[in-house]
């Protein structure tokens, strides 16, 4: 689904408590030089991919049926052996519809209930893709906001940014788990420092968040019993950052294990691969952790992202 997003309804700031947040950290020093490319654009032709966590299939997926009842907007042939895209208009009463779902979706109770979060700010779009584009467009509104009357306020296009509405179960959309991999660190005081750094840590599988590490050529498990993260990335990434810091080295972030395996055999090495996210971690790692490590996963591969496709 198309549509656009209050951005008085978003902040992705750590530790937000809006309906709209974001997924991981975002980073400061890249909104200013897409600040300068969206302050004064005619059209805006993002890519915005927002997530709604709909097991049951209930608000998008009816409307694939359904097309005949709306109006064609375009239908063309994409480049690059792309296929074919075509855009329908909802009519008003499948808008309703729509609207109707998600606001039940966003019952505050319904949301305790269902992530067992009493208490917790209700979330209904986590962000997908494009973070760091919808960041700019709230930093462009906030900028133009104490320009504008109360009135212009309510109606200004630039309070609104164009997204695309995505199931979390759809089909389609695959979660990747991404590696990492450290160069000019002693491999060996690395792991034993990892295993240092939570109380009953230890070689081998067993109870809590286990990683598997590539050293010296060789595999092997290390486990943290009672973990505070909900994820097994979290649980390392926190590790470390406080490492690296202290004790210098490099990070990379490598998609595929059999790439993270070649690199950590090089000397000075050690790699981690790290269990894919399943889906239904996602909505409550951001409600009760606040924001995902970064690069946690990879959303499909970069030849699913060639086409900006939509414009306001």
């Amino acid at each position: 689904l198309i549509g656009k997003l209050d951005l008085e309804q978003y902040d992705y700031s750590k530790g937000s408590g809006t309906p709209v947040r974001a997924t991981e950290g975002t980073v400061l020093e890249r909104i200013p030089p897409r600040m300068r490319v969206r302050r004064n654009a005619p059209i805006e032709l993002p890519h915005i991919m927002v997530l709604i966590d709909d097991p049951d299939k209930n608000i998008i997926e009816p409307l694939h049926e359904a097309t005949s009842k709306m109006s064609m907007v375009y239908k063309t042939t994409l480049m690059e052996r792309g296929g074919q895209i075509a855009g329908y208009l909802l009519d008003k009463e499948q808008t309703e519809d729509v609207l109707t779902k998600m606001t039940a979706l966003a019952d505050p109770e319904r949301f305790a209930k269902y992530y067992n979060a009493e208490g917790y700010p209700v979330l209904t779009f986590a962000m997908g893709d494009g973070n760091h584009s919808l960041a700019t467009a709230k930093a462009c509104w906030e900028e133009l906001k104490p320009t504008l009357s109360e009135a212009e306020r309510e109606t200004h296009p630039a309070r609104y940014a164009l997204i695309e509405l995505t199931n979390l179960h759809d089909d389609s959309l695959e979660f990747e788990a991404i590696h990492r991999v450290l160069f000019e660190v002693d491999g060996e005081k690395l792991l034993n420092d990892y295993m240092a750094a939570y109380p009953g840590a230890h070689l081998g599988e067993g109870e809590g968040h286990q990683v598997t590490y590539i050293l010296n050529g060789k595999k092997g498990v290390v486990t943290v019993p009672n973990p505070t993260a909900q994820l097994e990335v979290g649980t390392l990434q926190s590790f470390l950052d406080t490492y690296l810091k202290e004790n210098g080295g490099k990070i990379d972030y490598i998609h595929g294990e059999d790439v993270t395996e070649e690199l950590a055999s090089q000397p000075n090495s050690i790699g981690f691969i790290l269990p894919c996210m399943d889906k239904d971690q996602l909505f409550p790692t951001v409600i009760f952790d606040g924001a995902l490590p970064r690069k946690t996963f990879s959303m499909g591969e970069a030849h699913d992202k060639r086409f900006y496709l939509e414009a306001r």
